[in-house]
């Protein structure tokens, strides 16, 4: 049978949930709808609560399903027959319960229902109290989606309906709607070979110590996340983290700064663009033990070798990649990423600050390049490593 379909016209699924967010969702189908992107809009019965179907229905032009047993459809299977005529869905705004649902794989309406039956991509765009997305069961369950591979779209920070002020806002129609754009088109990245370095390194003292930092790995991985989705194929060198890996073509785990340095030698030989975000260890003993140094009431004296400069050596190979390098300062930001970036030649340097960013899940990153200074306000690590890829992608096609 030949579809009726419009060619080159993409359809996107609009779930709403119940949230005062779902006003938003009006104002993004509009944008939608006129940017040619065919919309069917299916709705919870609390999503109802906030904002009518009708509403939904004359901006779209399609009918509004909020019912798993909808009459209207010949075979009783909705959360079949509209998960297939699909490219992607995006539940905005998606509450706490429906993220819940969604990570346990429970389906108890249309659209949890049809969200598990799906063949396409899911992206969910969280809304609710600041509370209930800081709770340890909210966050479990967006970690569980991260490793399923469903984007997560925000949230952002501030004032929120219940008078309160912090993250757990649903992001603007328009940062949805730019986001969905991205989703369609071909993307920034696409076919470049891009490795990514994370995570800290470990240098052992003897078989039980060792020096490291407190890297957590997660801008990295944000990063390589990001890339992927921008079409690059990402091959992630990243030091011990308790992070589920991103979707990346290649994953290189190693422990040490000269473990890191090798991996790094043999995969520049291929990549395009080289991030290096890892937090490599500056130093490393001079003696490492194989085995469990006894203690004792004497002093220690530790004698320390510097590691190798892992971003210098990739920025100084014949024909090198473009680089980008990271800086995590705790002073003086401007005055030593700019001095780190004119020692190594890098065309774009990210700094931050390493008390406010270390650990977190969200940063402010400044960016630092040949047309000067450019700051990332506040937001989660994956909002920054959008931004981010977008940067480079600007700079690197430039």
């Amino acid at each position: 049978m030949t579809s009726k379909h419009p060619l080159n016209k993409k359809r996107l699924l609009l779930g709403i949930t119940g949230g005062i967010a779902a006003y938003k969702a009006a104002e993004l189908a509009r944008l939608l709808i006129q940017d040619n992107i065919e919309v069917q809009a299916v709705m919870t019965e609390s999503a109802c609560h906030f904002i009518g179907p009708t509403t939904l229905q004359a901006l779209t032009g399609k009918p509004v399903y909020t019912q798993l047993w909808d009459e209207s459809v010949s075979n009783s299977m909705a959360h079949i027959d509209l998960s297939r005529a699909t490219d992607v869905i995006l539940v905005a705004p998606a509450s706490a319960d429906f993220i819940a649902k969604i990570a346990h794989g429970l389906a108890d309406d249309l659209l949890s229902t049809l969200c598990l039956a799906r063949n396409c991509p899911l992206i969910v765009a969280p809304a609710m109290n600041r509370q209930m997305l800081e709770n340890p069961a909210t966050q479990r369950n967006l970690a569980t989606l991260q490793q399923d591979d469903v984007t997560i779209l925000g949230p952002a920070h501030g004032a929120q309906a219940c008078g309160e002020t912090g993250p757990g806002r649903m992001l603007e129609a328009d940062e949805l709607f730019k986001a969905i754009q991205h989703f369609f088109q071909p993307g920034r990245l696409q076919d470049q070979r891009v490795l990514i370095t994370a995570g800290p390194t470990f240098e052992a003292i003897d078989a039980v110590r060792g020096i490291t930092n407190l890297s957590s790995g997660k801008m990295g991985f944000a990063i390589a996340k990001a890339a992927s989705e921008a079409g690059a194929e990402v091959t992630l060198i990243s030091g011990p983290v308790c992070l589920a890996p991103p979707p990346v073509k290649k994953l290189i785990r190693i422990t040490s700064a000269t473990e890191m340095l090798a991996a790094v030698e043999n995969e520049s030989k291929h990549c395009d663009i080289f991030i290096s975000v890892a937090a490599v260890a500056d130093y490393r003993p001079a003696i490492s033990h194989a085995q469990k140094l006894k203690k004792s009431d004497d002093h220690w004296t530790l004698a320390l070798v510097p590691n190798p400069d892992i971003l210098q050596y990739v920025a100084n190979l014949p024909n090198p990649p473009f680089c980008v390098g990271f800086a995590a300062e705790t002073n003086d930001i401007e005055k030593h990423a700019t001095a780190k970036r004119r020692k190594k030649n890098l065309p774009l340097l990210v700094a931050n600050l390493a008390q406010e960013a270390i650990g977190a899940d969200e940063n402010t990153l400044i960016l630092f390049d040949d047309h000067g200074k450019h700051t990332l306000p506040r937001a989660p690590k994956i909002t920054q490593a959008r931004r981010l890829i977008e940067h480079i992608a600007s700079l690197y096609q430039a």
